[in-house]
């Protein structure tokens, strides 16, 4: 069995261990998938995001943080800030591979055996999502060749494209 699944739907009602939240620096909540989550997540999510910014400020591109997940039903919530596409002579690739890897790495240092990510950067900060899914992808399979943690990685898509898109490049990799 894959390590790797594609699926549509809504982030936060899966049943993982963590959800990656694809967060602004600020951490405040905002449009898309941020604001589903902060929707359904409650005020107590935006709590624990505002004492993150105020003690540590702004969240840098390409870092992620943990919270706790409020009211969704799962262990935790990862914010992972990734780039505002502006060409992508801006090292926007590099900046979004290391939003996957750096929420990988924190779902494992965690001990979470079971992640969901959405299409991190692909809605309001514009960033092409054929470019993005690739991203992706390989930084998933390359994370998950090298490390037990997670045991599951689920990419929930929003739109039709995007499923296609992840469901595409998850046949031509590797089973890892």
């Amino acid at each position: 069995m894959s390590r790797i699944s594609v699926i549509s739907g809504d982030i936060t009602s899966l049943d993982v261990d963590v959800i990656v939240n694809a967060a602004n620096a600020q951490l405040q909540g905002g449009g898309g998938v941020d604001g589903a989550i902060h929707h359904a997540a409650g005020p107590e999510l935006l709590e624990q995001c505002s004492a993150i910014y105020r003690q540590n400020g702004a969240c840098p591109t390409g870092q992620a943080v943990i919270t706790g997940p409020g009211d969704i039903p799962v262990k935790a919530i990862i914010h992972a800030v990734g780039p505002v596409w502006q060409g992508g002579d801006h090292d926007e690739a590099g900046l979004l591979a290391d939003a996957y890897h750096n929420s990988l790495q924190l779902a494992a240092s965690h001990g979470y055996q079971r992640i969901a990510f959405p299409a991190i950067s692909t809605g309001i900060y514009g960033y092409p999502k054929p470019a993005a899914a690739q991203i992706a992808m390989s930084t998933v399979c390359d994370f998950l060749r090298n490390h037990s943690l997670p045991h599951q990685v689920v990419f929930c898509c929003y739109d039709q494209e995007t499923h296609d898109l992840y469901q595409h490049l998850l046949m031509n990799y590797d089973s890892v």
